[in-house]
């Protein structure tokens, strides 16, 4: 099933609501390809909780820590002038800042808690797949992953 949404992004983050950016772009996303909007959908977790995950989710992508294909399908760099992107954060500077958020993410969570966090968030996995390959009674999984994200918007200091 899909469920094509468009949404504002702003260096790697949803974008606010409020007056257009230069540095902001919009991209199409399929909330039926994301557990956590799958549970945000239903009132599983919080607007905090998904915005919490959404930021794990984001910088685990923009850090490259996820399987690889054969070949780079990034864009050719193009000249910066006035008809260039907009400037930013060099890439391999923008890699390492997403890796030590990701890592700091993490280790707000928690031993035992940054399992479910990483297979349901980043990794794509549904919560019984999860629950599954980590040994869990069914049912387990949602509550530990509400405790997870809780801890991570806490990190990241959101309200």
């Amino acid at each position: 099933m899909r469920e094509l949404v468009e949404r504002e992004i702003e260096d790697g983050h949803l974008a606010a609501c409020g007056a257009p950016s230069r540095r902001r772009r919009s991209v199409t996303v399929n909330l039926a390809e994301s557990p956590l909007t799958w549970l945000r959908a239903r009132g599983h977790v919080s607007a905090r909780q998904y915005e919490a995950g959404e930021r794990v989710r984001a910088d685990y992508e923009m850090a490259a820590l996820g399987p690889r294909v054969t070949m780079r399908w990034d864009a050719a760099p193009t000249a910066r002038g006035r008809r260039g992107p907009p400037e930013g954060m060099d890439p391999t500077l923008a890699q390492i800042s997403a890796k030590r958020r990701f890592e700091g993410a993490v280790a707000a969570a928690g031993p035992g808690l940054s399992d479910i966090l990483w297979r349901v968030v980043c990794a794509g996995e549904g919560l019984v797949a999860a629950e599954k390959a980590l040994g869990w009674p069914s049912r387990a999984g949602k509550l530990v992953l509400g405790l997870a994200l809780d801890r991570v918007a806490d990190h990241y200091g959101l309200k």
